[in-house]
């Protein structure tokens, strides 16, 4: 059998060294790196490495495509996929700062905690997604919509770039996405006032919403946050939380590391399933997404 080999693209100064750990803990034998990529470059990139191995081989050969912003990875992907010449293929697998796997996590873990306390699923439910401009809240928002929910990206300074991404998000996945201004304290209760689902993905050490916040969220289930810097982003959600008891008494809360372990998990099977694949694949938070609920149980 050909040795796995991983070729790992970023538009970035350096490669993720957590994905490269990861990749190697998979079972990757070869890994290389290539950094400061655009997206000109990766059709030439895709054909090298194509065409320096037999048909049979594109299964035993990977393009990963990190980064840090979720529209630019899925572009990567697409024209790498545009660069494969059949029989010539590899697998593609992207997840631009570890973020299409906790995404995918981290509506997973609200998935379980819905079924296992609430005897509900996503569907009709109104998600409201905090940090609306970064690749976690994309990809949350996008899994959402898919599952049926109603999601909801809250900017930070203002509704007019995240309306953008909400845009986006229609054009490339024809889902509806709502975007609302999330820029004052009273903007944020506003945006929470109808949700049953809180989703925090903003800064690290940023509070977004206070147990006073909260209590403007009368319909609450579950709330996420995936922020493991204090002070948490959302009130009463420390990073060990898992269906913990809310300070205002409605919903249950999820911390950073419940996420981060599904998250893990689910990069890791990712990687795993790539290499015992015998036909290439083509994997991207979606994909995530159903490992993720299979891990989060």
């Amino acid at each position: 059998m050909a040795r796995s080999i991983l070729h790992m693209l970023t538009p970035l100064k350096h490669m993720s060294p957590f994905d490269v750990n990861m990749a190697v803990d998979a079972g990757f034998e070869t890994i290389a790196t290539y950094t400061d990529v655009t997206l000109p470059d990766v059709t030439s990139l895709v054909q090298d490495s194509i065409f320096s191995r037999s048909p049979q081989d594109g299964a035993r050969t990977t393009i990963f495509i990190g980064g840090k912003n979720a529209e630019d990875a899925l572009d990567m992907m697409d024209r790498a996929k545009k660069a494969l010449v059949p029989p010539f293929a590899n697998h593609i697998v992207a997840d631009p700062a570890g973020s299409f796997t906790t995404g995918a996590a981290m509506v997973a873990e609200v998935t379980r905690a819905l079924k296992a306390k609430f005897g509900t699923d996503l569907k009709g439910k109104r998600i409201v997604i905090f940090g609306g401009a970064g690749v976690v809240a994309y990809v949350a928002a996008v899994i959402g919509a898919l599952e049926g929910a109603k999601t909801v990206l809250v900017g930070h300074d203002g509704e007019e770039r995240v309306s953008k991404i909400a845009f986006t998000m229609k054009w490339r996945f024809g889902i509806e996405v709502g975007a609302v201004d999330g820029s004052t304290a009273e903007a944020r209760r506003a945006a929470i006032a109808e949700a049953d689902v809180i989703l925090s993905a903003g800064p690290a050490g940023v509070p977004i919403l206070s147990a006073t916040d909260l209590e403007s969220a009368p319909k609450l289930l579950v709330a996420s946050d995936v922020n493991a810097v204090p002070p948490a982003g959302i009130a009463g959600i420390d990073v060990n939380a898992k269906d913990v008891a809310l300070p205002t008494g409605k919903g249950i809360g999820i911390g950073a590391l419940a996420v981060g372990n599904v998250k893990y998990q689910t990069q890791s099977r990712l990687f795993r399933q790539i290499l015992a694949a015998s036909e290439p694949l083509c994997l991207d938070f979606r994909d995530a997404y159903k490992v993720a609920v299979e891990v989060a149980g």
